[in-house]
């Protein structure tokens, strides 16, 4: 297929390659030029990489980045044709996710949202999970591109729905990744090894797919940014901004969100969000030494 992809960030670009590699047709184009992906056209902007394409893909980083690569200057609305397909894999606010759709349906495109979970290794090995909103046709024509992408699709509903989805999953593992920095904050405090900790967290009921990702880089200190703070900030005030809209309350949420913000005044908002741990080893006055790896 012939796709436009648009943003080359530590996600996009390992998606691009991989649609390189399955054989697509791909032209690339990034905000801060000089990010290239092998086997593909570099465009001078997103008009220019849309121009011919069947499917524009985005994968940017917010809410405003997204409305400018669409339509802004020389954005993709004027290379916009009937029949295009656009698929914005950003996380962003379901409500503007809608409103896009409906320019973009205006003009003859289809429109779906796709954000996906994983990590900059599961994005690398083609082992994305996305939530999909959209119509099933267009969803159905897609599935050759997210076979490049991922492992798995879930069609959440209508358009928007996929970006719901994401920000309840990202507030779920915002909740399980704070529980986990306190405890091993405490335990350190009262004098628990965390390593000798882990085997027994990962043996019970608190057993959790995030510890065991997260838990070599904390025994390691490397807040090496696979996803940085400062997105999962962005992703944590966009679902307290759904929750508003819909009069819902998320309280542990709001704490969390606070967490974020300290920690990003302390200077770790490029760091991964992991490094929120770091923040309350602080207040804890912890001094932890890495595991050698």
């Amino acid at each position: 297929m012939r796709v436009a992809f648009l943003g080359l960030g530590i996600m996009g670009r390992p998606m691009a390659s991989n649609l390189a590699k399955a054989g697509h047709e791909l032209a690339v184009w990034n905000r801060t030029p000089g990010k290239e992906v092998e086997g593909a056209r570099s465009a001078s902007s997103p008009a220019d990489a849309a121009n011919g394409a069947e499917v524009v893909w985005l994968c940017v980083s917010d809410t405003r980045a997204v409305e400018n690569v669409l339509f802004g200057a020389q954005g993709v609305e004027a290379s916009l044709a009937a029949g295009m397909t656009v698929v914005n894999s950003s996380t962003i606010s379901p409500s503007a996710e809608r409103r896009f759709a409906e320019r973009v349906r205006a003009r003859g495109g289809q429109y779906v949202d796709a954000p996906m979970t994983g990590s900059k290794v599961a994005a690398e090995s083609g082992a994305l999970i996305f939530m999909v909103g959209g119509e099933e046709h267009a969803i159905e024509s897609l599935k050759p591109l997210f076979a490049a992408m991922g492992k798995k699709i879930f069609r959440m509903g209508e358009t928007g729905k996929g970006q719901a989805a994401k920000l309840v999953m990202n507030l779920q593992i915002a909740l399980i990744y704070e529980g986990f920095a306190e405890a091993l904050t405490l335990a350190t405090k009262l004098g628990v090894d965390p390593e000798a900790l882990l085997p027994l967290i990962q043996s019970s009921m608190v057993h959790s797919g995030v510890i065991e990702y997260k838990a070599p880089f904390v025994l390691k200190r490397d807040f090496t940014p696979n996803f940085p703070l400062r997105l999962m900030h962005k992703d944590i005030r966009l679902a307290l901004d759904a929750a508003r809209e819909v009069r819902v309350k998320l309280p542990a949420l709001e704490t969390v969100e606070e967490i974020y913000e300290m920690a990003t005044e302390d200077g770790h908002e490029n760091e991964d969000y992991a490094a929120t741990l770091a923040l309350l080893e602080k207040w804890a006055g912890v001094e932890v030494k890495a595991v050698p790896a």
